[in-house]
């Protein structure tokens, strides 16, 4: 009979977080096919993600106290910082990317996404002065490289519609890295779940707040179709993922969550082909693989 330290356990432990990392990812990447059925309906990004956000929020909010009472009171600057990245990290980035969405697939829209890494570490080199190594390079060659392929395939049958979806879907990559970049104090201070919670929590106001200050309260009389996706899309494509991420990086590390996490845009690409009938072609593959080769050179460096 094997110990409780034995390797037979370790292997255990480590392919159960590996499942739950992977999980998450899943998880986490089908929100664009679930946003891509809410808009079969009339129902604009401002309304998805006030719907998204009214069902989360509850959660968050509940998760936010019981950190409260946790830990230490908040000082007034990291208040203040709680703030800004709630609506940078989190408000900003989500909006940009639902609108994003109403113009190009799910498959383009994840892999641009998945470049965030990248543009955390360019933009830690051109503001911080980090050094850029070699590898690193080729890791954002082969990345843009595959975004080049799916991007120009793509343009030739959405037009300028795929030219401005993928710039608002940029931006919100653009956006999260910022928060990512900011948030590395507040983190250790805070702890990541506490840290998130209360971003979340500014997020869903801000949201909120924009759907009733933007569009009549009629809107939000729904087909009941649009209750039940927003409830998935804020269950399970939202709360879920992040607390499955949490989990995954407490058992196999930040490093290998972040590794398995590349499953993403494939499972985008393929369930995108399932529920959405979007083409699965041999340029999207090719630019997919590029992708993904890409940013497994940047996540083990």
């Amino acid at each position: 009979m094997s110990s409780p330290l034995s390797p037979s356990h370790d292997r255990r432990q480590y392919l159960i977080g590996l499942a739950i990392a992977i999980s998450g990812a899943v998880l986490f990447s089908t929100k664009a096919i679930v946003a891509k059925l809410i808009y079969r309906y009339p129902v604009d990004a401002v309304t998805l993600i006030a719907f998204r956000m009214l069902f989360s929020l509850p959660i968050f909010a509940l998760i936010a106290l019981w950190q409260a009472r946790q830990g230490p009171r908040l000082s007034n600057p990291d208040r203040w910082r709680l703030v800004a990245l709630g609506l940078v990290g989190y408000y900003l980035s989500s909006f940009l990317d639902f609108m994003g969405l109403q113009y190009i697939t799910a498959g383009l829209e994840r892999l641009i996404l998945f470049l965030t890494p990248s543009f955390v570490l360019l933009i830690s080199a051109v503001f911080l002065k980090r050094k850029v190594r070699g590898i690193e390079w080729a890791a954002l060659s082969l990345s843009y490289m595959g975004i080049v392929l799916v991007f120009v395939h793509d343009l030739k049958f959405g037009g300028e519609q795929v030219l401005f979806g993928s710039a608002l879907v940029l931006g919100a990559a653009l956006s999260y890295s910022l928060y990512l970049i900011q948030s590395g104090q507040l983190v250790m201070r805070l702890g990541s779940l506490r840290l998130v919670s209360y971003a979340m929590c500014v997020s869903s106001v801000a949201c909120i707040t924009q759907f009733f200050a933007l569009r009549p309260a009629s809107m939000l009389i729904q087909p009941a179709p649009v209750y039940w996706l927003s409830l998935i899309n804020a269950i399970f494509c939202t709360v879920l993922p992040v607390f499955l991420t949490m989990f995954a990086v407490q058992r196999i590390g930040a490093a290998t969550a972040s590794q398995a996490g590349m499953v993403g845009p494939v499972s985008t690409l393929f369930l995108g082909a399932i529920f959405l009938g979007e083409a699965v072609t041999t340029w999207q593959l090719a630019g997919t693989v590029l992708v993904m080769a890409g940013m497994y050179l940047l996540s083990k460096k």
